[in-house]
């Protein structure tokens, strides 16, 4: 169980970096800080909050064949950058340029997740 858990904030932790350095319109400092406060929050969203929105979202989700799952995430991310932020974590900062960093961001982000499922079962 405490395996599973560190390992879903190491991954989402690399997730953010990889979002950070490698898609310009996504911005942070704190260096590995961010890394882990960003994997934690991450993960805490995705146990308590996305189950919830998916479950409201099914008919969203059905119509659009799983792409609205694409938004979902895009909120994810949205929620860790204001709790960051507004947390007001020494040195620590997230920022999204705008709407289409959030989209392509979740993209990134739920590419990543997937393949983390796949390679973990």
């Amino acid at each position: 169980m405490i395996k599973k858990i560190i390992l879903g904030i190491v991954v989402n932790a690399l997730s953010l970096y990889v979002l950070v350095e490698f898609l310009d319109e996504v911005a942070g400092t704190g260096g590995i800080k961010l890394f882990i406060i960003g994997g934690i929050i991450i993960g805490l969203l995705n146990i308590f909050i996305k189950p919830i929105m998916k479950i409201l979202s099914l008919p969203f989700v059905v119509i659009t064949a799983g792409l609205f799952l694409i938004v979902i995430n895009a909120f994810i991310l949205f929620l860790t950058q204001w709790v960051i932020n507004t947390m007001e974590f020494r040195d620590v900062t997230l920022v999204f340029a705008g709407l289409g960093s959030y989209l392509v961001a979740a993209i990134v982000l739920g590419i990543i997740n997937w393949a983390q499922n796949i390679l973990l079962k």
